[in-house]
């Protein structure tokens, strides 16, 4: 399997280089040359021995299916509950699919508990060194800190926007103890952080120096291990034969639906793929205009959604493109010039309306759903999950069978969880003493110079 970038003018790379490299060198997103056609599997395997079946024709003979499975096994050992995303029942045709059952409580460490492994695999292998460097809104950095804190070969550096995450997001990566893990707030919102690590990533010279790599949905491999979970929970479901299961997705960067559309492109059956988004909506505006524009971003009760740059759309971007990475490659520079990217409506028609649906829920809806969801059902979700509750409401029929990605757990949202219901939710036992650890962090203004003087200072390299 090889891989090839969004903007043609990389070379192709093998899967074990590409997890490396994260970022194009031509600025270009990593797919895969062939999308291979993925079956449903038994329902009654184990999480690990599913993800590394679904995995192994993307990996193709990189890594052995022993080691594979290992790596697999390994990753998926230190999650609360044995089936790692397990379905919640909502009433009718409706369910939650829980992602939050990992050590950092998001689903993101269904993917970066992994990548951590691959990496340190692939690094030992090679006797190599890297520095990952990170942007997060939220959830990230903490999972990729949490995946890769023990990796011998790697340093990490994650930038968050100072003062726009929750407090148990923000503690979650500050106060880990680990030497090769450095955070840094920055001045600045997601948006400017993901810049910040483009910026470094397209700095040839400077990439080189300090091996840099990616853990953020730009790196093909995050988004890939998300994918399982789609697979694994048709499956739960016993529907991989019957009418096709949607799901309703909240995003902001686009990764995890993305991740969906690929689930769906290799054999999922998926029937839509539901786009929920907070006050910062321009995936819905997209879906409704055909045209994607760039607004200020918005805080909200939502933080992890707080984004008006939805990177992963690119990689999709270039499939209606038939390809073209030049044609792409224009698209996106006008973007970043313009704050605007309009499609083709054939393009639309074909692509985007018969799978994609979207809805924007407000702050205010986002604390109803919460309170009704409690008072119904008896479950606590956090408020990105409500979203995604909200958009499968507004966007699916009554007997479309619907999959609400939970994608935190609620304490992690402790705030906005209480005043919606009145209830706190408490931290898991691993995690009850976190608001007492001392941080460690340091702060930086939205400067690509200053930040990449701290990256140098504390790279794998030196």
């Amino acid at each position: 399997m090889k891989y090839v970038s969004t903007r043609g003018q990389a070379p192709a790379l093998s899967f074990c280089d590409t997890l490396l490299a994260g970022l194009a060198v031509d600025g270009g997103l990593y797919v895969p040359s062939v999308w291979p056609r993925i079956a449903h599997g038994d329902s009654a395997a184990p999480f690990a021995t599913r993800a590394a079946a679904i995995l192994a024709p993307y990996i193709g003979d990189e890594i052995e299916t022993k080691t594979l499975g290992a790596l697999c096994t390994d990753a998926y050992a230190s999650f609360r509950d044995p089936l790692v995303a397990p379905l919640r029942e909502l009433g009718e045709n409706r369910w939650l699919l829980e992602l939050f059952h990992g050590p950092t409580l998001a689903f993101k460490d269904v993917a970066l508990q992994l990548v951590g492994r691959l990496f340190d695999h692939v690094l030992t292998a090679r006797g190599e060194r890297i520095t990952v460097v990170g942007a997060t809104s939220g959830d990230t950095g903490s999972a990729a800190i949490d995946g890769v804190k023990s990796c011998r070969n790697v340093s990490m550096v994650i930038l968050y926007p100072q003062g726009r995450i929750s407090e148990v997001q923000r503690r979650q990566m500050t106060t880990v103890d680990a030497a090769n893990v450095h955070t840094v707030a920055v001045d600045g919102t997601f948006d400017d952080c993901q810049d910040l690590v483009k910026a470094m990533f397209n700095d040839a010279k400077f990439r080189e120096a300090h091996r840099l790599s990616a853990v953020n949905s730009i790196n093909w491999a995050r988004v890939l291990a998300q994918t399982v979970y789609y697979f694994t929970a048709i499956e739960q479901l016993h529907r991989v034969d019957s009418p096709p299961v949607s799901f309703s997705v909240p995003t902001g960067n686009f990764g995890n639906v993305l991740s969906g559309w690929i689930a769906r492109r290799s054999g999922a059956n998926i029937g839509h793929l539901i786009v929920g988004s907070n006050a910062n909506d321009i995936l819905t505006r997209f879906f409704e205009t055909q045209r994607m524009t760039a607004a200020d971003v918005v805080p909200t009760l939502s933080p992890s959604m707080d984004i008006q740059v939805s990177s992963n759309f690119e990689r999709l971007l270039f499939e209606m493109n038939h390809r073209d990475g030049t044609v792409t490659a224009d698209q996106i520079a006008r973007f970043r010039t313009s704050g605007a990217l309009a499609v083709t409506p054939a393009q639309f028609g074909e692509w985007i309306r018969p799978v994609f649906r979207g809805h924007r829920a407000t702050d205010s809806e986002t604390l109803e759903v919460i309170a009704r969801i409690h008072r119904e059902h008896g479950v606590l979700i956090d408020p990105h999950t409500a979203v995604g509750v909200a958009a499968a409401e507004a966007c699916a029929t009554d007997d479309e069978a619907v999959i609400t990605l939970a994608t935190a757990h609620p304490a992690k949202f402790a705030d906005a969880v209480q005043q919606a219901t009145g209830i706190r939710p408490e931290l898991p036992a691993h995690l009850a003493d976190l608001l007492t650890r001392p941080e460690r962090t340091t702060q930086l203004p939205n400067d690509l110079a200053a930040v990449q003087r701290f990256v140098a200072n504390v790279s794998a390299t030196r």
